[in-house]
């Protein structure tokens, strides 16, 4: 649930981050757009400012060129003087010429002031023509009078020139001032790529990190328990390559495999959370303990393991183990573990591990064993003190049951079963009345129902005790028989645990054999045949040909030593 909330926190924030990220480059282009934009409207400013700067000009020139055209026939000689018609049409020509740079100019520029112009424009046209009338008449006089009242400064050409000259420079100021906008948005404009770019490249490189920084992280965590913080079993094994790839080799390397004793309790009783941060606690110790001195891990659970260097790594190991042990008022969480050498030229990694694993196990079983025999060790107590015959049958009944076993070449695990089980295959018989038990002659219906009810009381007490556990459905087992009469589930043959089919038959033979409140003991012989008679209904076959084969090797063990001991006192 944590690491679903961690991924949605950090999917939110990479949400809010792009959005974010998305604002600020919308700003951004927004601003350098805005930029450009007025870049281009100054720049077409200019241009018209100029364009109507140099359109004033040539009006200028023009109106020049127009009294020019009025006074020339005044300084040409009489035979070259033009006639009134082609002055007439110079002059008609000019006039145009001037009104359609006068339309440009207002076109450009657009200011009300060159309405004014255009009514002086006009009325220029008119005086000029006056005079041009005069001059063609001869009448220079009142012509040159006329014409230097006309380009007086208060007269119409005067102030017609004044106008343009001073629109002119209108015209260039805005121009300068439009050209500076233009020098300002364009630097603002390059700025804002600029800073696009660097924002561009930043994050880029930003994530680029970020991803470098994630792809990392990944490795570190593919290689390290989220838990406890130790590495993991796949670091475990290339730490390994690595040290036994040294040049030179280390000499030896310890390594041992832990497992917690006692944490399932712990984790059942006070919960996973709990469980979580004594492991927690575990590995911080742990790591602290293998600080300098070797290498800590956890393989998955509640196992661990270390690698130590040199000829100390028993004492490494004993340190290990003392830092993966607490205990409480009410628990108590310790740990077994097997340790293996490591050659440069021995055990490889696998084998190693399979080694030291295996002496794990054994260690554990050693500790389940001496457990079971404390438990076991206090019940025959309990039934000695009711009756010591009962504790001599179990004690002879489990010799013999552990015989039988290894006869039939069981595993070890299940000898010691075996044993433990005919042992206290009776113990559900405290809870049976001594009047019961002692009776002499055959118990009624209600007593022999009573009386099976024995192994269901003998699994009861021996679950209740966590190391004798394994015994408990054994003992519940040991009265059934192959052919399904049994009690108390009526169990057919393969169905009933081997252990308890080998209790079984030797009980009965035990019973047959001994002497009884309700009977008279068996011979050997007599018995013998009891055992093959009943072997594949009452007792299984196989147990009881290996009980038989045992009996006739103690028999004969028997009359060799006796035959031995007459001979020397022969």
């Amino acid at each position: 649930m944590q690491r679903v909330a961690d991924r949605a926190r950090a999917a939110a924030t990479f949400v809010a981050r792009s959005k974010v990220t998305i604002l600020v480059f919308a700003v951004i282009w927004a601003i350098g757009l805005g930029a450009l934009a007025i870049v281009a409207s100054s720049q077409a400013k200019v241009e018209t400012q100029l364009k109507a700067q140099l359109a004033g000009e040539a009006m200028q020139r023009q109106l020049g060129d127009l009294t020019s055209i009025a006074f020339g026939p005044a300084l040409a000689p009489p035979a070259l003087r033009p006639s009134g018609a082609l002055v007439a049409l110079a002059m008609k020509a000019g006039e145009q010429k001037v009104d359609a740079t006068l339309l440009t100019l207002k076109a450009f520029d657009g200011r009300a002031e060159y309405t004014p112009v255009a009514a002086a424009v006009g009325a220029y046209f008119t005086q000029i023509e006056h005079i041009s009338e005069l001059v063609l008449l001869g009448r220079n006089v009142p012509a040159a009078a006329a014409f230097g009242r006309v380009n007086a400064p208060t007269g119409t050409y005067g102030k017609l020139i004044a106008d343009l000259r001073r629109l002119g420079t209108v015209d260039a100021r805005d121009a300068a001032h439009d050209r500076v906008v233009e020098l300002i948005s364009e630097f603002v404009a390059f700025g804002v790529m600029l800073l696009a770019f660097s924002a561009v490249l930043y994050r880029a490189t930003r994530l680029a990190r970020q991803k470098h920084d994630l792809l990392e992280q990944s490795q570190v965590d593919a290689l390290t328990d989220k838990l406890t913080g130790l590495p993991n079993r796949r670091k475990l094994f290339a730490d390994m390559e690595a040290l036994l790839h040294e040049s030179p080799p280390p000499t030896e390397l310890a390594l041992a495999m832990f497992d917690l004793d006692g944490f399932k309790h712990y984790n059942d009783t006070f919960g996973h959370p709990a469980g979580d941060a004594l492991l927690t606690r575990f590995g911080q110790k742990l790591a602290t303990a293998m600080d300098g001195r070797g290498s800590a891990y956890r393989m998955g659970g509640d196992e661990f393991c270390v690698i130590a260097r040199g000829v100390d790594g028993e004492d490494v190991l004993s340190s290990a183990a003392e830092a993966l042990n607490e205990r409480g008022e009410s628990w108590d969480v310790g740990c077994s573990y097997g340790s293996v050498v490591i050659a440069p030229d021995g055990l490889t990694l696998e084998e190693a591990l399979q080694q030291a694993d295996q002496r794990l196990y054994d260690n554990k079983r050693s500790l389940r064993t001496d457990g079971n025999r404390e438990a076991h060790d206090v019940l025959l107590r309990v039934l000695a003190e009711q009756d010591l015959s009962l504790a001599s049958h179990l004690s002879a009944v489990g010799k013999l049951a552990e015989a039988v076993a290894r006869k039939l070449g069981l595993p070890e695990d299940e000898v010691t079963l075996t044993r433990l089980t005919a042992e206290l295959h009776d113990v559900g018989k405290t809870a049976i009345p001594d009047a019961i038990l002692n009776k002499r002659g055959p118990l009624d219906q209600d007593e022999w129902t009573f009386m099976k009810r024995h192994t269901i009381i003998g699994e009861r007490i021996l679950a209740a005790a966590p190391a004798l556990a394994a015994i408990a459905p054994l003992v519940r087992s040991s009265h059934e028989r192959p052919d399904g009469t049994g009690y108390p589930d009526g169990l057919h043959a393969d169905d009933i645990p081997i252990s308890s089919r080998i209790v079984a038959v030797v009980d009965a033979y035990d019973a047959m054999t001994s002497v009884r409140p309700y009977c008279l003991p068996l011979s050997f012989d007599r018995a013998i045949d009891e055992l093959r008679r009943c072997a594949g209904s009452q007792f299984d076959t196989a147990a009881t040909e290996a009980l038989i084969g045992v009996l006739q090797e103690s028999v004969q063990d028997m009359s060799a030593s006796h035959a031995t001991a007459q001979a020397k006192v022969a």
